[in-house]
């Protein structure tokens, strides 16, 4: 895949590195997105009324032909919600809903929003710190017993590792045992790389009968490189939370649907499985320039998404002041480490989404004494 210009575009990722320097910081890629999805925009936007729009009325059937296509996962289309925002809007819409009794656990290192979302909503968080053996992070499921919301970005964020089925299931056990909810942030999850065994085990899948005490936000934004346009889906197997979470919408004017979310998701999930599958051996190939490149400051070897985790300290850097030092001298933006929590000032997150050449390029700046 070959790299695009995304100049006078608005790109916030390029906008944060600067002139002169190479992105490698926000979660989002700088290949070429699916083709048939800017055919599908193009056709819409040639009909001149843009006014309100119903709900997709096949949206949840392709959501549940695309888990069953993609996961091998049978998914009831009665759980599927189709929102007209992005998942960090739907999981504080959930919260304001669920009103955990206990803290809120989430691991650490981890996605910087959650720890955003509790405090947004008033609620008390811990974060659980991650296990690390030989291979990477590993879940320590027993450190989050009698939590009753749990929330996991799965593949993990922000080291691309994909939790077991094992894992999930002990999470999942153990919420229900609270009475509470696994909430399973997925929006990386298509994004596995290709390995002989390896699937992504999609929690309201991996929890079985206690499939009810689980919520997956997933969405195609970050699969197809379209989260400018906002919108994702929710699978909320029980009834009377998925009630509970549209009448909140409601109180927000917000409903299911939307003109251009629909029309970018119909043609990712209809379309998009070959195109995918050609980024997931290109993602692979970039992970394993990476690793070459990097082989004693990765923390934890990705097996999805585009996203690695690294020791600042093994590059040659200072563990206060890493980003500044490579914008600075190299020329290169990653993101800070305390943005997955306040304590990994020595960590580093690189995005490698992006043309080889670039991606040389970049490790080169990045490696330079």
């Amino acid at each position: 895949m070959q790299g695009i210009d995304r100049t006078g575009t608005g790109s916030s990722k390029w906008a944060r590195a600067g002139d002169g320097r190479i992105a490698l910081g926000l979660a989002d890629m700088d290949l070429p997105g699916l083709p048939e999805i800017g055919a599908a925009l193009a056709e819409r936007a040639r009909h001149s009324a843009y006014g309100y729009t119903v709900c997709d009325p096949g949206g949840r059937a392709l959501v549940a032909g695309w888990y069953r296509e993609r996961h091998g996962v049978l998914v009831d289309p009665e759980w599927v919600l189709l929102l007209p925002f992005g998942p960090r809007t739907a999981l504080r819409l959930l919260l304001s809903v669920v009103g955990p009794r206990w803290p809120v656990l989430f691991p650490t290192p981890e996605w910087g929003g959650f720890e955003q979302l509790c405090r947004a909503a008033g609620l008390p968080y811990r974060a659980v710190g991650l296990a690390r053996d030989a291979d990477g992070y590993r879940l320590p499921v027993g450190a989050f017993a009698g939590a009753d919301l749990v929330l996991l970005s799965s593949p993990h964020n922000p080291s691309g590792r994909v939790w077991t089925r094992d894992e999930i299931r002990g999470l999942a056990e153990g919420v229900a045992e609270a009475g509470g909810l696994l909430v399973s942030d997925e929006v990386h999850s298509d994004l596995a790389h290709p390995h002989p065994t390896l699937r992504h085990p999609v929690a309201v899948s991996v929890a079985g009968e206690l499939a009810r005490h689980t919520v997956t936000l997933n969405s195609v934004g970050k699969t197809f490189n379209t989260s400018g346009i906002p919108s994702c889906f929710a699978l909320v197997p029980d009834p009377g939370l998925r009630e509970r979470l549209t009448t909140r919408m409601a109180e927000y004017g917000l409903w299911e649907g939307g003109l251009l979310e629909q029309v970018v998701q119909r043609a990712a999930l209809r379309h998009g499985g070959p195109w995918l599958d050609a980024l997931l051996d290109r993602l692979a190939a970039n992970r394993e320039l990476v690793l070459g490149a990097l082989p004693g400051a990765v923390l934890s070897r990705p097996e999805a998404s585009y996203l690695v985790w690294l020791d600042a300290v093994a590059l040659g850097l200072p563990a206060v002041g890493a980003r500044e030092i490579l914008l600075a001298q190299r020329d290169v933006e990653l993101s800070a480490g305390t943005d997955c929590g306040a304590e990994w000032t020595g960590c580093l997150r690189l995005n490698y989404a992006l043309p080889e050449s670039s991606l040389r390029t970049a490790l080169t700046r990045l490696t330079r004494c």
